[in-house]
This record gives C-alpha cells, structure tokens and sequence, in this order.
C-alpha cells in the first residue's frame, strides 16, 4: 500500500462533484455499470444499441447498484478497428439523451476519446468522460478544461488493433504510475482540477497476464495527487487465460474476486457488467474494514 509518510502520498478522494451537481460518493467503492451501444464489444456488443433497450438497461443496472453508467459506442477490444466521429455520435447520442429523459438523476460517463463525442455528450448533460486514451487526442484536454467536467484518465499501451502484440515495461507498476502521473500534471496544467480527475491503470491495454497480475497487486498504489482509482476488469482475457478455461464461470468468478480486492484496497470506482455481484462484494469488503 502507499506509505502516508511519503511526502507526495495524498489519500484519495471520497467523492467527486460533476459540474450538473452530481456527486458520487466513493466511499464504500461505487459500482460503474457498462452499456456498449455498439455490435462488436466483447461482451455485450449489439444487445443494447436502440435508445429504448439502453435506457431499460440503465435501469436495471441502476437497481442492482450501478450509482453511475458507463455508454460506450466504439469498441476497444484487442483487435477493434475505430469508428468515424459520426458514426460514433449516431451509435451514442440518442441512447444518452433517452436516457437522460427517463432517468435524469443517473449519473452517466461517456466512453470516448473523441473531443467532438466527449463535447456533445456533455452538452446533453453527461457527468464524466471515461478516456481510454488518457486525454491524448488533441483538443480533448481542452473540452475538458472549458467545461468541468469529471474525467478519467487510463493507461494504455498502442491501439486496439494492436495492443495485444507485444507489450512490454521496464517495470510495470512503476511504469504506469509514472504515466498516471505525467497524465494528471497535464490535465493539471490545461486547466483541469485534480479534484475532477479519476485514473485508471488500463487492465488488459496493452498488457500480458503477468503485466495484469502485477498491477491488480498493486491496484491501491496507482492513485496519484489524491486522484481515485477506476478498476476495469469485468469479464477479461485475464481470468480465461489465470485459470486456463475460456468459461462465463471463469471470467465471472476472476471480475468478482478481483472486484473484492479492490473494495477492500479502496479503489474508488470498480466498472463492471455484472453490477449486482460486484456490488455484493463491495458490501462485503466494507463490512469487514468496518
């Protein structure tokens, strides 16, 4: 764990207050559900792709403990090829709008790398940009900047067609931690405070199995200027290829014991498919530290 006698060392932060007056609390850890409003995502791509089935989805994650809703609309999945910026508004913009209407009090982050997504999405009232890319793309630190809004921040290794050929650290915890850092300073810089920052190691960006392992032991040391930690884990390669079978069992069992480590680590946000068992092991891990 970080040792608070180190100087640069600043406890996360519990909660996070979005510029609409949204506030997530992070204390115990809050479930993030998933809905991929796509038809090639690994694991729920083409189930939820009209405004009607994700507004329903929404609701049902929302019930079983999701208190904010990740909508992606282009895949990142080792292998995905990327979608135009049109594409990507036509896949994710009537689904945040519906559901912004028929639940306007849910929290909702936009999966995007794209300043022009990121600045329609917040427009129509999205609390968080979830960036795979770390704010990379030019222009999108300054959407962020000029509007407020929560943002978090991810490590990645390459693209997505990509990622998976070869990667490779020096020393991967410290690696990416380094990265977080620069990432952070740069948000810092553009105007953006580290009180609306998250961060996320990137779980399987670019990263073999030992590289995950490394990270998921150390997954409490990666937040930096009291900047929470995001965990996104839910249904990954890393489970099938941990315990040799490619099974929903196996990556299931793998995203809850690894979400039960994070809660108990205090990783602010866990991002998850299946919201009412991951929020299980959250209660749990909380009822135990307390």
């Amino acid at each position: 764990m970080p040792n608070p006698s180190d100087a640069t060392f600043m406890p996360p932060r519990d909660t996070l207050e979005a510029p609409n007056g949204q506030t997530l609390s992070l204390c115990p850890t809050a479930v993030m559900g998933i809905i991929n409003v796509t038809p090639d995502s690994f694991s729920d791509g083409g189930r939820y792709t009209t405004p009607e089935q994700a507004s329903a989805r929404a609701a049902t994650l929302r019930a079983a403990g999701a208190a904010i809703v990740d909508i992606g609309g282009e895949s990142t999945r080792p292998g995905a090829t990327p979608v135009s910026t049109d594409e990507e508004l036509a896949r994710v913009m009537p689904v945040i709008e519906r559901i912004r209407h028929d639940q306007p009090d849910l929290m909702l982050s936009l999966d995007t790398s794209n300043p022009v997504v990121m600045q329609a999405g917040l427009d129509v009232g999205v609390a968080m940009i979830n960036d795979v890319r770390g704010l990379e793309a030019p222009g999108a630190l300054e959407v962020i900047a000029a509007t407020g809004a929560l943002v978090c921040v991810m490590h990645h290794q390459g693209e997505p067609a990509v990622m998976q050929a070869a990667p490779s650290y020096v020393d991967i915890v410290s690696d990416i931690r380094d990265y977080l850092r620069q990432r952070v300073e740069a948000c810092v810089a553009a105007g953006i405070p580290a009180q609306q920052i998250v961060v996320d190691p990137g779980f399987g960006f670019g990263k073999r199995l030992s590289h995950n392992l490394s990270l998921l032991g150390a997954v409490d040391d990666m937040s930096v200027a009291g900047c929470p930690v995001l965990m996104g884990v839910s249904r990954k390669s890393m489970f099938a290829k941990l315990y040799e079978r490619d099974t929903p069992e196996a990556r299931l069992n793998g995203s809850l014991g690894a979400a039960f480590w994070a809660a108990s680590r205090g990783v602010g946000i866990i991002r998850a498919h299946d919201v009412q068992q991951t929020a299980d092991m959250v209660t749990l891990a909380y009822a135990l530290a307390h």
